[in-house]
């Protein structure tokens, strides 16, 4: 069973610098019991919460996420550029995320990031910190939009939740959700159709959509069985009364 309505997308990337513990702070702040964040390598294989393959967009730093060491990470002001009440947040490990999800009573939505051949380096350590650190497997999934990486992670762990992601939902769905065993199709809400979702709650899966922050723009994809928006906006689907 999965009951929430509404995940926040990389904490809740509207209130705060996404993909930070201020951001997770945030989520929880609005009321949500659901948080999706990214995880990626960065250097040395080390793991770090951060989306996007460079440093500009949201850190003081330049450069490669993966040729900078957490070192280095951890010198970078990732919150000023969203707001300067976020000043030197910094850039958390894949460790650091784990135990304050918890401590905050969250349960985790970890996507993982991957470049071709990142997947072997990526996928066994995420898993391993994952066994080590996270303490209920009911309150976690792994979702990527990469099948490999999720094969290689159902082959680590026969339970966990799986969320296979799509951009635009290919014909082959059906057949990559049944070999990796998933729990969800997490899509983008612009591509998705009625007949598209209609097939996938048939399959037996749950349907979450990414990532919405006006309710009017999913309001047909309840009726098409959505069970979970993805928003960088929590509060404006909570304040509609939609379960957390």
């Amino acid at each position: 069973m999965f009951a929430t309505k509404v995940m926040g997308h990389r904490g809740a990337a509207k209130i705060a610098p996404e993909n930070t513990l201020a951001s997770l702070k945030a989520a929880a702040d609005a009321g949500l019991k659901w948080v999706e964040i990214d995880v990626s390598l960065a250097g040395g294989d080390d793991l770090v919460i951060f989306h996007d393959d460079t440093l500009d967009r949201c850190t003081s730093g330049s450069g490669l996420v993966i040729e900078t060491s957490v070192t280095q990470l951890k010198k970078l002001d990732a919150g000023s550029w969203f707001d300067t009440q976020f000043a030197n947040e910094t850039v958390p490990t894949l460790v650091e995320a784990l135990l304050y999800i918890q401590e905050l009573g969250l349960s985790l939505n970890l996507e993982i990031k991957y470049s071709g051949e990142q997947i072997e380096r990526i996928v066994p350590a995420v898993m391993a910190q994952i066994h080590t650190y996270w303490q209920d497997k009911s309150s976690l999934m792994i979702s990527s939009f990469n099948e490999a990486a999720l094969v290689m992670v159902r082959e680590l762990d026969g339970d966990v939740r799986l969320g296979q992601l799509y951009d635009d939902i290919p014909a082959n769905w059906s057949q990559t959700l049944k070999n990796i065993s998933a729990f969800s199709l997490n899509c983008n809400h612009n591509h998705l159709t009625e007949e598209q979702a209609t097939a996938i709650k048939k399959a037996g899966y749950y349907l979450f959509c990414y990532t919405a922050n006006d309710p009017k723009l999913v309001e047909s994809h309840w009726h098409w069985g959505m069970d979970t928006i993805i928003t960088d906006d929590p509060s404006v689907f909570i304040d509609l009364g939609f379960a957390t």
